[in-house]
Order: C-alpha cells, then structure tokens, then sequence
C-alpha cells in the first residue's frame, strides 16, 4: 500500500540534497540528485521502522506545517509515494476457501502480471481498502 508523505528538502551548496519526513520524526533521506529523493526516501523509511513495532504515523500535507520553524527556511515541499508494504513486510499463512473458477482466474491474472498467487490478492486487497 502507498501513501504520500510530504517531505522537506533543502541543499546546501556543494552537498546532497536533504529531505525530512515531519510526519515521521527522526527520519531523513539525502541523495545526490533530486530524482534519486524518492528512492532514498523510501529506503529511509524502511530502516526506521524496519527492527521495532512503532506505529506508523498516517501522511498529514505540507499545509499542516505552514509557520513551523523547521520548514521555514529556504527548502521546498516535494510529495513522495512510500509503499508501506516494503516497510513491515512480515508474512503470515493463512487458509481461506474460494469457489474453483475464482481461483483460476486468479491463478490467470496472476501470471499474467508476474505474480504470485498470494501477491495478486494481496494487492487486490490493498487496492479494495484504499478505495473503502
């Protein structure tokens, strides 16, 4: 599942460019180029909620920090997709029952897609629930 997290990123002359996540304190990303934010956003995320159980906080916009003296300086606001289900992504078997024909065409769609059976419902499910 992907939400968009505001980040804050600045660049000092001669250094990478920085970003901050204020949804997720303690968390920041550098990379040498703008473009490559992103991935390395991602990555920070990961590591910083990768060993331990702490909730992760929902994404709030950059107009929830508007006057804050952190984000005030001469940066700027970049919108970032963090797929949540790369952070956390402990597994567990379940059984479940399901008419034939629907896990053919499951099965189907799967394969068509280069994914597994347990990874296409997985993500028919997270798709089913962002759009709840």
């Amino acid at each position: 599942m992907k939400k968009l997290y505001p980040i804050y990123v600045h660049k000092d002359e001669g250094s990478a460019y920085g970003a901050i996540f204020p949804d997720i304190p303690g968390c920041f990303a550098a990379a040498d180029a703008i473009d490559a934010l992103p991935r390395a956003a991602q990555e920070a995320v990961e590591a910083h909620f990768g060993a331990d159980d702490e909730p992760i906080p929902n994404p709030s916009s950059p107009d929830a920090w508007n006057g804050h003296e952190d984000y005030s300086k001469d940066g700027f606001w970049m919108m970032v997709d963090i797929n949540l289900s790369k952070v956390r992504p402990r597994s567990k078997r379940i059984n479940i029952s399901m008419p034939e024909e629907l896990i053919e065409r499951i099965d189907r769609a799967a394969q068509s897609r280069g994914q597994s059976r347990s990874a296409f419902l997985a993500s028919a499910a997270e798709r089913e629930m962002s759009e709840a």
